[in-house]
C-alpha cells in the first residue's frame, strides 16, 4: 500500500464517505439488458437497468454525461439533477470517478449528436476503483503493462477487447462445429511418464506420491489414438501443452491446440474437411473469407490452395538426394559444399531431422503468402505418421502455410507397430546425437497400437497462432490473455 499516488489517496479517502451513504461494494445488481442489447432498443423504451465501469465523465452543474463500458460495448448516461434529485446528484458529482463501477435505471433516447443514451431515473454505486486509468494507453513504453495487467488492456483498447472476444467466439465455434460433424470431445493427460506426440523439449516434475519423474503435455496425440483404437470414430481435444522452447512472436512455453482424429479418413480427407472448417470460422468469426495479416492478403475462401511437394522442392533447393542420406555429418558436408549454408550455420542442429526442418523453414516456409497445402514430407521429420505406399522415406502428411506461419499440421496416422517401434527407436538415436527434441519409446502406446487401430488421420493446430492471423496480430502474446513474464527484479 506504499509510494500511492495523489489520486489513489483521494479515492481511497472517498471510501469513508461513500461508507456513509451506501455500502462502497455491494452483492448484486439487477440488470434488464447489457449494453450491447441496450443500444438496440428504440428511444422511449423505459426501465431499462444497465450496469458498467465508467470509462468517461463530463461533470457539468444540473447536466452531466457518463460513458460506462463492458467487454461489448459502451453506453452514454444522461445524469439530470432534477431527475435523479439534488442529494444523488450531488453525491455522483463529488464521490464518483472513472474507474468506479455504477448501475442505472431509465428511459433509452437518442441524442441530437446520435449517440444512444439513458436517461437516468435512479441508479446505485457498484464498485470503487481506487486506482485511476490510465489517460493514454498506447506505444512500446506500455508493451510490457498491456501484458502484465491485461485487464487495464481490456478496459481501455478496443482492439484488445475485439481480439478476447473473439477467442471466446473461436472456442465456442470449433465445440459447434466439430459436435456437429459427429466428433466427441475428451480430456487426456497433462502429466505423462513419456514425451510423445510432438518433437519438442518438455518440461518435466516430479510426483510426489509416486516418487517417478513426470513430464508435462507437449501434445495430446498417443492418447486420442489410443481413445480410436478404444472404438471413439472421430475424437477431438482442446488441450493446454507446454514446451520447453525458444520464446518469439510465433512461440509460447505454454499454449493451446486443437487435435482431432478421425477412423476409416486418410490425409486427403482430411484436407477437405480443414479447408470447409476454416472457411465456415472465418465466416463466423469475422465475416469474411478473405483477411489481412501484417500487410498480406490471404484468401481462404478459394474452392483450390496451392499445393507445395515438400521433398520435390527440397531436392530442388539442395541439389542432391537428401532422402537417401541417415548421418548428419554427411548432410552437413553436402549442404556445405553445395555452398547453401556454412557449418556455423548449421551448428546448432544436430540430427537430419532438425537440419532438414532448418533449410525448409527458412527456402520454403518464409517464401509462402498465399493458404498453401504443403504434403509429401520426409519420414525421418515424423515419427508417428503413416508410411507413402510407393516411397517409405516419405509420410502422407500435410501443413497448411500463410504468410510464412504454420497453421496445422495433418497426416495420415501410422498404425502400424512395427514400424511404430522402429521409428521410436530412430528418435532414441537422435537423441543420442544430441537432437533433444525427441520423442521417448511409449511402450503404452505400442500396446495399443498392437490391439489394433483402423485407419486414422489426424490434425492439429494451434489457437494462438491461428488467432494471430485471424485477428492481424504481430505476436502470440497479442491474443493470449495472462503470457507468462519474466518477474520484475
Amino acid at each position: 500500500m506504499d509510494n500511492r499516488s495523489e489520486q489513489e489517496l483521494v479515492r481511497i479517502e472517498k471510501l469513508d464517505t461513500i461508507r456513509e451513504y451506501c455500502n462502497p461494494y455491494p452483492d448484486k445488481y439487477d440488470r434488464t439488458h447489457t449494453l450491447k442489447k441496450a443500444r438496440l432498443l428504440e428511444d422511449g423504451t423505459d426501465n431499462v437497468s444497465i450496469a458498467g465501469r465508467i470509462v468517461f465523465m463530463r461533470k457539468m452543474g444540473k447536466l452531466s454525461f457518463v460513458k460506462i463500458r463492458d467487454i461489448e460495448a459502451d453506453m452514454q448516461l444522461e445524469f439530470k439533477v432534477d431527475m435523479v434529485g439534488e442529494e444523488k446528484y450531488d453525491f455522483f458529482k463529488k464521490q464518483i470517478d472513472t474507474g468506479d463501477f455504477v448501475g442505472a435505471c431509465g428511459e433509452i433516447f437518442t441524442t441530437q449528436t446520435g449517440e444512444k443514451t439513458l436517461r437516468v431515473h435512479t441508479f446505485e454505486f457498484l464498485g470503487k476503483a481506487l486506482r485511476p486509468l490510465p489517460e493514454k494507453f498506447h506505444g512500446l513504453t506500455d508493451t510490457e503493462m498491456k501484458y502484465r495487467q491485461r485487464y487495464v488492456d481490456l478496459i481501455m483498447n478496443e482492439d484488445a477487447r475485439r481480439v478476447f472476444v473473439g477467442r471466446s467466439k473461436l472456442y465456442a465455434f470449433i465445440h459447434r462445429y466439430l459436435g456437429e460433424n459427429g466428433f466427441l470431445e475428451v480430456e487426456t493427460p497433462i502429466l505423462q511418464s513419456a514425451v510423445t506426440g510432438a518433437s519438442a523439449r518438455p518440461f518435466y516434475t516430479h510426483h510426489n506420491a509416486l516418487d517417478i519423474e513426470l513430464n508435462l503435455r507437449i501434445a495430446p496425440e498417443t492418447y486420442l489414438k489410443q481413445c480410436i483404437a478404444g472404438g471413439f470414430d472421430r475424437v477431438y481435444e482442446v488441450s493446454k501443452c507446454f514446451r520447453n522452447e525458444g520464446m518469439d512472436t510465433e512461440h509460447l512455453q505454454e499454449f493451446t491446440q486443437v487435435e482431432w482424429y478421425v477412423s476409416y479418413w486418410n490425409f486427403e480427407d482430411t484436407i477437405v474437411f480443414y479447408k470447409k472448417f476454416m472457411q465456415s470460422l472465418l465466416k463466423e468469426i469475422v465475416g469474411t473469407t478473405e483477411i489481412t495479416y501484417q500487410g498480406n492478403t490471404l484468401d481462404f475462401g478459394k474452392d483450390k490452395w496451392n499445393r507445395v511437394n515438400y521433398c520435390e522442392e527440397m531436392e530442388k533447393i539442395l541439389g542432391f538426394d537428401f532422402l537417401s542420406i541417415d548421418d548428419p555429418k554427411t548432410l552437413k558436408d553436402k549442404i556445405v559444399k553445395s555452398k547453401l549454408y556454412s557449418y556455423a550455420d548449421l551448428e546448432d542442429y544436430k540430427s537430419v531431422s532438425q537440419i532438414i526442418d532448418f533449410i525448409y523453414k527458412k527456402k520454403i516456409r518464409a517464401n509462402i503468402i498465399e493458404p498453401t497445402i504443403i504434403y509429401n514430407y520426409p519420414a525421418v521429420m515424423m515419427p508417428l505418421t503413416r508410411r507413402n505406399d510407393d516411397d517409405v522415406r516419405r509420410v502422407d502428411m500435410f501443413q497448411v502455410v500463410a504468410s510464412g506461419t504454420e497453421l496445422c499440421k495433418a497426416y495420415s496416422e501410422l498404425v502400424d507397430p512395427a514400424v511404430q517401434r522402429k521409428a521410436f527407436e530412430d528418435q532414441l538415436k537422435a537423441k543420442a546425437q544430441g537432437d533433444d527434441e525427441t520423442m521417448d519409446m511409449d511402450e503404452g502406446f505400442l500396446m495399443a497400437m498392437e490391439q489394433g487401430m483402423p485407419p486414422i488421420s489426424g490434425l492439429g493446430f494451434g489457437i494462438d497462432r491461428l488467432m494471430m492471423i485471424i485477428f492481424d496480430q504481430p505476436s502470440v502474446r497479442d491474443v493470449v490473455l495472462f503470457p507468462l513474464m519474466r518477474d520484475k527484479k
